[in-house]
């Protein structure tokens, strides 16, 4: 394990902090019940927390590292003319719960619950991957709050085999002797790092890392928690069988495949213009 002086993932994670501080963002653990604790960046609290009040932004991150690895340069661009909201996921980052629930329907409920606290009554939602989930179900359960949705990269309408159809392309499936989704999704290898990397960039890309690097990736951005999101991926409600539950939403709904172009996508969301990719 490398020390944090000579950590690459440790010391541009404090770049990425200081990008967002700089934006005019502070970080702060808030217990959104007795259970559950979520850690978010957000604005800076004043003397009067309803003063000068802008819209709110909410990003919500995907099965990978924490929140500040997936939004640092959309927080930045939006900062300036929204309150920004970027919150760490139920065991991402700093934030936990006692709870036995796993579904994405219970880290909906603790990211309303959180933009309860904070006194924000409507806003926009925009969420990536296992996000896009969690974007998804906070619309459907609370239309008078959600204003307008990005879903970004998120298989909604997964079913159980488009899992094990996935962690077979990866050479992770059962028939393979693997672990499923769980071993794509949580590498503990140099080499299950690489196997993820070439499903999402290149194989090309995952080549030229070495073993160092993709081994201090590992330890401080997948090694935690881990075995509480095995338990978040096998508690996803859209993977229990073969027939997608998806319903229609009222807000003005954008999906996209491409996270390249989700500040393009975000601006036109937020213009209510309604597109569909």
């Amino acid at each position: 394990m490398l020390p944090p002086f000579l950590s690459p993932v440790a010391l541009y994670e404090r770049h990425l902090r200081r990008c967002l501080r700089r934006s005019g963002l502070t970080q702060r653990t808030v217990a959104v019940d007795g259970d559950t604790t979520l850690q978010f960046w957000g604005p800076s609290p004043g003397p009067d927390p309803a003063a000068a009040r802008k819209p709110a932004l909410v990003f919500l991150h995907g099965f990978g590292p924490k929140a500040i690895w997936q939004w640092r340069r959309q927080a930045q661009h939006f900062a300036a003319a929204f309150d920004v909201y970027v919150p760490d996921l139920v065991f991402f980052g700093g934030s936990a719960t006692r709870s036995a629930e796993r579904s994405e329907t219970f880290q909906a409920a603790a990211v309303g619950k959180l933009l309860e606290k904070a006194g924000v009554e409507r806003y926009a939602v925009v969420g990536t991957s296992y996000g896009g989930f969690v974007a998804y179900h906070m619309a459907r359960m609370w239309p008078e709050r959600v204003e307008r949705a990005v879903i970004a990269s998120s298989g909604i309408n997964r079913r159980r085999s488009d899992g094990e159809a996935m962690a077979k392309r990866a050479g992770a499936g059962a028939a393979s002797g693997g672990g499923g989704p769980a071993d794509v999704m949580l590498p503990e290898t140099a080499a299950s790092m690489r196997r993820l990397l070439g499903m999402a960039v290149s194989r090309r890309v995952s080549i030229m890392v070495p073993d160092f690097v993709l081994n201090d990736v590992i330890h401080r951005l997948y090694s935690e928690n881990r075995k509480e999101k095995i338990e978040l991926l096998t508690g996803l409600t859209t993977e229990k069988d073969d027939t997608p539950q998806v319903s229609a939403l009222q807000q003005v709904l954008l999906i996209t495949c491409k996270i390249i172009i989700i500040i393009y996508d975000v601006i036109i969301m937020l213009n209510g213009i309604s597109v569909f990719k």
